[in-house]
Order: structure tokens, then sequence, then C-alpha cells
């Protein structure tokens, strides 16, 4: 459903000759083609699925705010900006964002569902967040939040 998305949304930015949208799309869709490569590679017969191609933007995402603070550092505001608008792209494929208090209920729940009591049993506070909330929040708050609670 989402690699149909991705599909139209580039026929679509290529009707309307928006040539940032047309190559951060090539870009997302080539990594996804990488991606499938890759699981095909390892045994697997089917084609990611919503949620690993979920995560595999979140991915994106996070390497474009990297490259921003890199620019700004070096000086290059064109280039940053540039990367701000693919971010704006790729972010029309998650869903909505939790806010922090959203997080903090679901780091909540997730403890209480897996019973955990102390840091030991984080990976699975953090297993069971990341397959509730796939593209739905940031994990590294959420893993604070969590190392908090448990501690």
């Amino acid at each position: 459903m989402l690699r149909n998305a991705l599909s139209e949304s580039l026929k679509e930015a290529m009707r309307s000759q928006d040539k940032i949208a047309i190559s951060t799309l090539r870009l997302v869709l080539a990594a996804l083609k990488d991606r499938d490569i890759a699981a095909r590679a390892d045994g697997e017969a089917a084609d990611l699925g919503d949620a690993e191609i979920l995560s595999m933007l979140e991915t994106m995402v996070k390497q474009r705010r990297e490259s921003i603070k890199m620019y700004e550092k070096g000086g290059r505001p064109e280039l940053a900006e540039q990367e701000s608008a693919e971010i704006a792209i790729i972010e029309g494929f998650l869903p909505k964002q939790l806010d922090e208090g959203e997080i903090e209920s679901a780091v909540t729940a997730a403890i209480a569902e897996v019973g955990a009591d102390s840091l030991k049993q984080m990976g699975k506070v953090m297993a069971s967040l990341r397959q509730n909330y796939a593209g739905q929040m940031d994990f590294g708050k959420a893993g604070a939040i969590a190392k908090q609670r448990l501690a």
C-alpha cells in the first residue's frame, strides 16, 4: 500500500514537474528496490511490507537531519534547505508523529504490557514499542523515557 503511494506520488510529481519531489521519490524508490533485492538474497521471497518501508523512511529522515546540521556547520545553507525540502516530502508518507506526552503514555503501557521491572527488560519494552508504533515516534526519546522509568 505504501509502495503504491510512493509510485503514484512520483507519477504526480512528474506530471507537475516538481524537481525536488521527483528526485526525492526516486531516491526513496531506489532505496526500497535495494532493500527488496537484499531481502531476496537473504532468502525472503516477498517484497518489504509497510512496517519495513516506514522504518526505512524514518532512517532517511534521520540521515537528512544529520546532514542539515553538518551543512549548517559548514556554511552551506542552500544544501541544508534542499535537505529540509526532502524531509518534508518523505515525512508526507509517515504517520502522524506522537508528541512527548503520547510517547510517555506509550512507554508506560509497553512497560506494563511486558511486565518490565528493571533495565534488563528494556529490550522487550523497545521491541513492543517498535511493533506497535512503527513510524510514529522517535525511539531515541522513547528509549530515554523507558530507561528513566526502569532505573
